[in-house]
């Protein structure tokens, strides 16, 4: 996401965890409007409409200097989700940006419908991800299901500073310029691969490989055979995980306490203190579904896996999205974010390497295997050492359901214990840049801690934010401390 406006407007994370698991096919539009689509758009698809001048005085004006820009009402493709971008990843959005949708089979339209213009959520500054000139800046996406029209505007507002003069200080407002290349996003997150059905758990292998900080690990090459390319791909996927689950599998199963203490020793047999060993504090593993349960598109994502050295710290998100998603929807609305965060912002991969649905279900994020340390694209200037969970949805004025807190503290009562991290406790981060902490400064966070407390941001929401404490109390008991 960009930095805090420089009238000190906060900003709201854009960011983005269900039921039984479902396939996604089932959990996505009925089959039939896929097949009407054709089958090249199963998988999904992004239209990218240019957005222009308004009013009649804007259109004598270059884009740039509009005060008002955006598109008429017309119809388009089947999409299901809604986002703004625009040219230069480092300029913020000074404006209000609303879009209005219709449904398909609707003749009525929706009211105008807010985007959350300040998305946070990025990799960290000098990185190869943020520097790869593919990146754009975007607004949070927004969740709209099943729609084949669309009409959007953005309209700039005032931006309010205080100047100094002989006679004392005074507060003038001034238009910012709206950003150039503004483009209106429409994602049809497809009906995703169709899951192939829970395996046996595998048994967990040997001690892992120590990985180093940012190394990235060299998968299959490209293949002239794009079916078999994807397969290689999704091996590649399966086999980050495969000593927690069979190559295929949906999910990955929980795990009693007891069962987790053996796999920890196993994942990390000869990295573990004595201390560690007598005593290993590991919440029990939750269930989690798999990026093949939720349905990735695996040739969208770069074809390498980037690690971090250790996690130290887990920051929690939401998406910015929207609670309109029923919880069957979830894997829908998650493909439909990793196709805006790679093929409209421009990301090696969907950015947050965990998603918690409404009803309490995680999914694996970013590639490269869920007890691994990714590195992710979640809070700007401390993605290493540490990870990103999202709540999928719009916490600031909505209380997060109670299978929402249960969720993250369970998951994190495991992924920090994988790193003996106290999720009560305290850790050092150095950060990466950013609009709190300057670039090498070494900060004092919280385990668990809010996307807020790294960037200037109102994510993950007021409402979620403030049930961070009881988070860690639950996380730190479900770790036996």
């Amino acid at each position: 996401m960009r930095g805090l406006l420089a009238s000190s407007i906060g900003v709201t994370c854009a960011a983005a965890l269900a039921l039984p698991l479902t396939s996604p096919a089932a959990a996505a539009r009925p089959v039939a409007a896929a097949e009407l689509r054709g089958a090249a758009e199963v998988l999904g698809s992004n239209q990218s409409l240019p957005l222009a001048p308004l009013t009649s005085r804007d259109r004598t004006l270059a884009p740039a200097a509009a005060a008002e820009q955006g598109l008429p009402r017309r119809d388009v493709r089947h999409f299901s989700l809604v986002g703004v971008i625009w040219d230069d990843p480092d300029t913020v959005l000074h404006g209000r940006v609303q879009v209005r949708t219709r449904a398909v089979g609707a003749d009525t339209w929706t009211g105008w419908q807010d985007l959350e213009t300040h998305n946070d959520d990025a990799a960290d500054p000098g990185t190869a991800e943020r520097t790869s000139g593919r990146v754009h800046g975007a607004t949070a996406p927004l969740w709209v299901g099943d729609s084949d029209g669309v009409e959007v505007r953005v309209r700039a507002e005032a931006d309010r500073r205080t100047e100094d003069t002989a006679r004392g200080s005074r507060t003038a407002t001034a238009s910012a310029p709206l950003p150039t290349g503004l483009r209106l996003e429409l994602v049809d997150p497809g009906v995703g691969a169709p899951a192939l059905g829970t395996r046996e758990a595998a048994p967990a292998a040997a001690a892992v490989a120590a990985v180093q900080p940012a190394a990235a690990a060299r998968r299959s090459a490209p293949t002239a055979d794009p079916a078999a390319d994807l397969a290689r791909l999704e091996a590649d996927t399966d086999a980050a995980n495969a000593d927690l689950a069979a190559p295929g599998a949906a999910e990955i199963p929980a795990l009693d306490r007891a069962r987790t203490e053996q796999e920890l020793f196993a994942l990390r047999a000869g990295e573990l203190t004595k201390q560690q060993r007598a005593k290993p504090y590991i919440g029990p593993r939750p269930r989690i579904v798999t990026r093949r349960g939720w349905g990735a598109d695996e040739k969208l994502r770069e074809r390498t896996f980037v690690y971090t050295k250790k996690v130290k710290a887990a920051f929690v998100h939401h998406t910015a999205s929207g609670n309109g998603y029923r919880c069957a929807q979830a894997p829908s609305l998650i493909r439909g974010i990793y196709r805006y965060h790679v093929k409209s912002m421009g990301w090696r991969d969907i950015g947050y390497n965990f998603l918690v649905d409404k009803c309490g279900n995680i999914y694996e994020g970013r590639a490269g295997g869920v007890a691994k340390p990714v590195l992710g694209a979640h809070t700007l200037g401390f993605n290493t050492n540490s990870v990103g969970i999202a709540v999928l949805g719009s916490y600031g004025s909505t209380k997060p359901p109670a299978a929402v807190v249960k969720a993250v503290a369970g998951l994190t009562a495991w992924k920090l214990g994988l790193h003996g991290a106290n999720p009560k406790g305290k850790t050092t981060l150095k950060s990466g840049g950013g609009n709190l902490y300057p670039k090498g400064k070494k900060v004092r966070l919280n385990v668990i801690s809010g996307h807020r407390d790294g960037f200037a941001t109102e994510c993950p929401g007021r409402k979620l934010y403030g049930k961070l404490g009881a988070t860690r109390t639950t996380a730190a008991r479900l770790q036996g401390r």
